[in-house]
């Protein structure tokens, strides 16, 4: 038995549990213009309005099962192998602004109705000060829904979806993170639901993996990909988990490989569980050199007496300003 007064809470989601973080530096903002190619920038071009960094954490245990109830005191942070001050701790669930990108191309038919349920079960977790909007694409992304609270509105928009065209992820991630400019929550979040690469974009993955790892938003991308039976895949739908997976670990997030449709719902409600789960940890860095640099981050658990050991899960580091 745990005992008492370690006040510590598991939760645990039915299937899959992993755990993931992201880092959020302050209003770190991608530059270009809706339509804008985006060109790869020398770090001089991210601004940061404050020298706060955030540092959102998930912890679970050997089962993978969500670990709340811990304090500042259970957490160390290094940043390039120096101890931080923590000098943020949170635990609550804060608000949300989350973007729904969504892919509506050919290949995606069948896949439709359990997509739009897999949203729907991830708005049962939304709190009221939460915000979302919704990205389509197929031969090219388009902005269906902007900002909204009144979660109807989206739900309602995905209800007249049809699956046709090519498929222009890299743009709707894009356009995404663009869009995400506009949000008023401080936590920033992408819900990504395909079913393989990239075929129709502008941009290349090289200039969207600069973006998303500059961004202050934390991707979870879940993949439907055709079972080893299935039809052979075309080369951009072979490449798909692993593009999927490398645009949202870069964030601190994680993609979710679905085999099963009926599955969707549910890997969407532990998307949804996880992000109501994190410890946002927030530091003033003691190195004040404005180089531009890459900084890692390393975050560290003080074992909790009596609890099994417990893993944390954070993103890895972020760039420094350069002016």
């Amino acid at each position: 038995m745990l005992p008492s007064s370690a006040k510590l809470l598991i939760h645990c989601a039915v299937g899959i549990c992993l755990g993931s973080a992201v880092w959020g530096q302050a209003n770190l903002e991608v530059r270009n213009k809706p339509g804008e190619k985006a060109e790869p920038r020398p770090r001089s071009n991210i601004r940061v309005d404050s020298t706060l960094v955030l540092i959102p954490v998930t912890v679970t245990d050997p089962l993978n099962r969500f670990v709340t109830g811990l304090e500042k005191e259970n957490f160390k942070l290094l940043e390039d192998k120096l101890p931080q001050d923590i000098t943020q701790f949170s635990s609550e669930d804060a608000p949300l602004s989350v973007g729904v990108v969504f892919d509506c191309s050919g290949s995606m038919g069948h896949k439709l109705d359990k997509s739009r349920q897999a949203v729907a079960q991830f708005f049962k977790l939304a709190n009221p000060e939460d915000e979302f909007f919704l990205v389509q694409f197929n031969d090219s992304a388009n902005l269906i829904q902007p900002f909204t609270r009144n979660l109807e509105e989206i739900q309602n928009k995905l209800a007249f979806t049809q699956s046709k065209g090519r498929t222009a992820l890299l743009d709707a991630v894009y356009m995404a993170l663009h869009e995400m400019k506009k949000a008023k929550n401080p936590r920033k979040a992408l819900l990504l639901i395909s079913d393989g690469g990239d075929n129709s974009s502008r941009y290349s993955e090289a200039e969207i993996k600069t973006l998303v790892k500059e961004a202050d938003v934390q991707i979870y991308a879940i993949g439907i990909y055709e079972s080893a039976g299935g039809r052979s895949r075309t080369p951009e739908e072979s490449s798909g988990p692993a593009l999927l997976t490398e645009i949202a670990e870069q964030t601190g997030g994680r993609q979710y490989q679905v085999d099963n449709l009926n599955e969707l719902p549910d890997v969407a409600a532990k998307i949804g569980v996880e992000l109501r789960n994190q410890y946002i940890l927030g530091y003033a860095p003691k190195n004040l050199t404005r180089d531009g640099k890459y900084r890692r981050v390393q975050v560290r658990l003080v074992q909790p007496r009596g609890m099994p050991v417990l893993r944390p899960f954070w993103k890895q580091g972020y760039y420094a300003p350069a002016q």
